[in-house]
C-alpha cells in the first residue's frame, strides 16, 4: 500500500473515531467529515495530533449532494486521491411510525441513506480511474432484525445494503469492492446515555455474548475489508453483533 487515502463520514463520533484511528495506524492518510454544526473539530484534530496522528478534517453536510461534491473535490486537491470511503455518518430520530413527523423521516433518510449516495457518487470516478477502491457502508443489525420505533432508521440502513449489492455488481470489473458492515449495540457515549436499568435489563439480555461491542472491533473488521486481502469480498453484509441477530 502506497499513500492510500481513506475518507470516513461521521468520522468524529464514537465509531467514526475508532475507524479513523485504526485506518491511520494501518498506514492510510485519513480524512474525517464533520457537520457544519460541529464546532469541536479543531479539538478533535488536536487530540489526535498529541497522539502522533495527523488527520484531515473535511466539513460537509452529507445530506447535501453539492456539499459532498465540493468536499470530495477539496480532499482530492489536498491529498491527490481517494482509495477508501466509509459511509459511517448517521442520525436517529426514534418514534412510532403512527406518530412520526415527516421531518423525522426525511432527516434520518437524508443523512443515513441519501448521505451514502451523495458521498459515494462523487468518489466513484477517481476510484475507477485508478482501478482500485473500497467502499464500506455502515448499516445496523436493526436493519436486519427490525426494531420498534425505528422505522425510519431501519429503512435507511436496509436501503444502504440494497445500494451495496447493486453497486458491487457495477463496480466489480473496475477493481472497486463495495460491502456493508452491520454492527449491533456498541459501547459508545450514545448508548450509555440510556438509563442503566434499560441497558442491563433490556439491551444486554438480547446479546448472547453478554456484553456490548467495542468500536475497535468494528474498526478491525472494516480495516480488513479495505485491505488488499479482502479483494474477493464484495456485495457482502458482515454482521458484528455478538449473536444478537443471525442471518
Amino acid at each position: 500500500m502506497t499513500n492510500r487515502v481513506a475518507l470516513v463520514t461521521g468520522g468524529m463520533g464514537g465509531l467514526g473515531t475508532a475507524l479513523c484511528r485504526r485506518l491511520h495506524l494501518d498506514g492510510f492518510t485519513v480524512a474525517a467529515t464533520f457537520s457544519p454544526s460541529n464546532h469541536n473539530h479543531q479539538a478533535w484534530l488536536a487530540r489526535h495530533r498529541r497522539d502522533g496522528m495527523e488527520l484531515i478534517a473535511v466539513e460537509t453536510d452529507v445530506a447535501d449532494f453539492e456539499a459532498c461534491r465540493r468536499a470530495v473535490g477539496r480532499l482530492l486537491a489536498q491529498a491527490g486521491r481517494i482509495d477508501v470511503l466509509v459511509n459511517n455518518a448517521g442520525v436517529q430520530r426514534d418514534g412510532s411510525l403512527r406518530k412520526m413527523e415527516l421531518d423525522d423521516w426525511h432527516a434520518v433518510m437524508g443523512v443515513n441513506l441519501d448521505g451514502a449516495f451523495n458521498m459515494t457518487r462523487h468518489v466513484l470516478e477517481p476510484m475507477m480511474a485508478q482501478r482500485w477502491g473500497r467502499i464500506v457502508n455502515i448499516a445496523s443489525a436493526s436493519a436486519q432484525a427490525g426494531a420498534p420505533e425505528q422505522a425510519n432508521f431501519c429503512a435507511a440502513k436496509a436501503g444502504m445494503h440494497g445500494m451495496t449489492k447493486a453497486l458491487a455488481l457495477e463496480m466489480a470489473r473496475h477493481g472497486v469492492t463495495v460491502n456493508t458492515v452491520s454492527p449491533g449495540f456498541l459501547d459508545t457515549r450514545g448508548l450509555h446515555a440510556m438509563r442503566a436499568d434499560v441497558l442491563h435489563e433490556q439491551v444486554l439480555p438480547q446479546i448472547p455474548v453478554g456484553r456490548l461491542g467495542q468500536p475497535d472491533e468494528v474498526a478491525g473488521m472494516v480495516a480488513w475489508l479495505v485491505s488488499d486481502a479482502a479483494g474477493f469480498v464484495t456485495g457482502a453484509n458482515l454482521a458484528i453483533n455478538g449473536g444478537q441477530h443471525m442471518c
